[in-house]
């Protein structure tokens, strides 16, 4: 067999593709291709979510601080951070104590939304632990785009599909639907131009026929370039709607604004003695079904002991003297 029957069948078979499998290829890869844009855009959200819940409690923080207290940056931050990802699922382990298996949500098991949120407390502080106070601003976006993109749970799609390269393909698939129904066209034609060579132009009737035939099959081959627009149209929309990087780049700057507001009302980066770290290895269940945090932290000057309901707590925080929390415990263990 000589290479030109071998390139005429391949040629054979690519256009007996595109008459027959173009179109439902097409559809197909539109639906395919809009379903990973959304699950890129709502994978990359839940980041934005921990980030936008971290803002509302340094808000609430800075409105009951006291100003004349002496505040360590790091704990500030920490507790901050660790009241986030209790108090966001702490709703569900009152509502449905019953079943605590039903405590973590489908969406929290299939986007590792939980797992996610307790890498994003440890990450932080690991890159808070050693920041020297000296007077110079570190640089809080650097930590916060590193924490946000090395989270193994948020920057992957189902922990397994990478963000950024399913993100780099979305972009360009407007493009392939253009060349794809551009491709549909050129085969349709190439197809319909061998029916000319068997026209009689002695024959009218025959030649009339022929060339109505030719210009329908042109017509049909048109119609893959439509449908290649409207597919790049509308996944261009779903790209500009559902944009990952703009959401990416908003969960940066309100988690960096955010620290950089707690670096501003701290006198310190100090360290307790002891300190508990972020249990984040702990099963959630079992934390949450308790409705309390009971960390025992030997705190500095404007903390408390956290041995109150959550809900109780921020009329507390960073208020009430120490004394007369210790006096109510003392109470509490003599009943």
């Amino acid at each position: 067999m000589s290479s030109q029957e071998i390139v005429q069948k391949l040629v054979d078979g690519v256009v007996v593709f595109a008459t027959d499998l173009l179109m439902p290829t097409m559809l197909l890869c539109f639906v395919a291709a809009i379903t990973l844009r959304v699950l890129t855009y709502y994978t990359v959200k839940r980041e934005y979510w921990f980030s936008r819940e971290f803002s509302k409690r340094v808000k609430k923080f800075l409105d009951v601080r006291d100003e004349k207290a002496e505040q360590s940056f790091y704990i500030i931050t920490k507790r901050l951070l660790e009241i986030t990802y209790y108090e966001l699922f702490e709703v569900r382990a009152i509502m449905k104590r019953r079943n605590p298996d039903a405590i973590m949500t489908l969406a929290d098991r299939v986007f590792l939304v939980q797992q996610g949120a307790a890498r994003m407390v440890t990450d932080t502080l690991k890159q808070l632990k050693y920041l020297k106070y000296d007077g110079e601003r570190p640089n809080f976006v650097d930590i916060s785009d590193h924490v946000q993109s090395n989270n193994p749970c948020f920057n992957r799609i189902f922990g397994v599909i990478p963000v950024n390269v399913s993100n780099d393909f979305l972009n360009t698939v407007p493009g392939l639907f253009i060349v794809g129904g551009i491709f549909g066209t050129f085969l349709g034609i190439m197809k319909a131009l061998p029916e000319l060579g068997s026209m009689n132009l002695s024959d009218v009737e025959g030649s009339k026929l022929i060339m109505d035939n030719f210009l329908l099959k042109i017509s049909f081959s048109m119609s893959t370039s439509i449908i290649g627009i409207i597919f790049s149209v509308g996944m261009g929309l779903a790209n500009t709607f559902f944009s990952s990087e703009k959401i990416y780049i908003r969960s940066v700057e309100k988690f960096e604004r955010e620290l950089n507001l707690l670096w501003n009302v701290s006198s310190s980066n100090k360290l307790p003695n002891e300190i508990s770290n972020f249990e984040a290895e702990r099963d959630p269940v079992e934390v949450l079904a308790e409705d309390l945090i009971s960390k025992d932290l030997n705190v500095q000057v404007g903390f408390v002991k956290l041995a109150w309901p959550i809900s109780k707590w921020w009329g507390r925080f960073a208020k009430e003297p120490e004394k007369k929390i210790e006096k109510v415990e003392d109470e509490k263990k003599a009943a």
